[in-house]
């Protein structure tokens, strides 16, 4: 398992092509299974189920085709995208259990800050309730979207991966409908008080990756 961290911005198609001659690179023997840590210029992708109509705002950054599954979402400088190239034959060939262990990574990791995250049926991502917001029209607390999950496998290895919002410009998120999802908002962990750096939110990230991913996790036959 490779670990690798980028400084400075990664423009979005450098991204798309690496991650995509890895995976190939994997499935032939070739390289090692990778975690790729980067941040991007501002921009939007679009998943393979975007709707135009979620584009609020087309000319506001470059948009990308992503390839991966989903709809929109934003990248922009203070978010911590992890693309995930692992080799899901060696590990456990199940899409579902796949996405559940990368919610799970996300909630431990912001469980370190004493954040709870939480998922949400028929709603992708990581979410933390509001309650000093006003709530939602049933009663129910207001919720804030903090992370986002977008895959793709391609012969059981996988790309894209999660973005964890650790003090992005939220603002920049109002060109978009976030991943299709309305009647929320976003937030970071700067949003909610907490002045993490991303190098902190990193050393979490790998110490949570390594519970969830890890050898022991595996040879014990939990989640991957």
């Amino acid at each position: 398992m490779e670990w690798r961290t980028e400084t400075g911005f990664t423009p979005y198609d450098v991204a798309l092509s690496t991650m995509e001659g890895r995976a190939d690179a994997i499935r032939a023997g070739e390289a090692d299974e990778l975690v790729w840590l980067v941040e991007h210029p501002p921009l939007y992708t679009a998943g393979t189920s975007a709707n135009p109509g979620d584009l609020l705002e087309p000319d506001r950054f470059p948009v990308y085709q992503a390839g991966r599954g989903g709809e929109y979402t934003y990248h922009g400088p203070g978010q911590r995208v992890a693309y995930v190239m692992l080799d899901l034959k060696r590990r456990r060939e199940d899409v579902r259990a796949f996405v559940v262990a990368l919610e799970d990574w996300v909630i431990q990791t912001l469980a370190r800050f004493n954040v709870r995250g939480e998922r949400r049926a028929g709603r992708i991502g990581v979410w933390v309730q509001r309650p000093d917001k006003p709530p939602l029209p049933d009663g129910s607390p207001m919720e804030d979207k903090i992370a986002a999950i977008g895959i793709r496998l391609r012969r059981w290895v996988s790309f894209h991966g999660i973005a964890i919002n650790v003090e992005p410009e939220l603002a920049h998120f109002t060109g978009i409908v976030p991943c299709g999802i309305s009647g929320f908002g976003v937030t970071s962990l700067v949003d909610l008080g907490l002045p993490v750096t991303m190098a902190d939110f990193d050393v979490a990230l790998k110490l949570a990756f390594e519970d969830i991913f890890g050898p022991t996790r595996k040879r014990e036959g939990a989640l991957l």
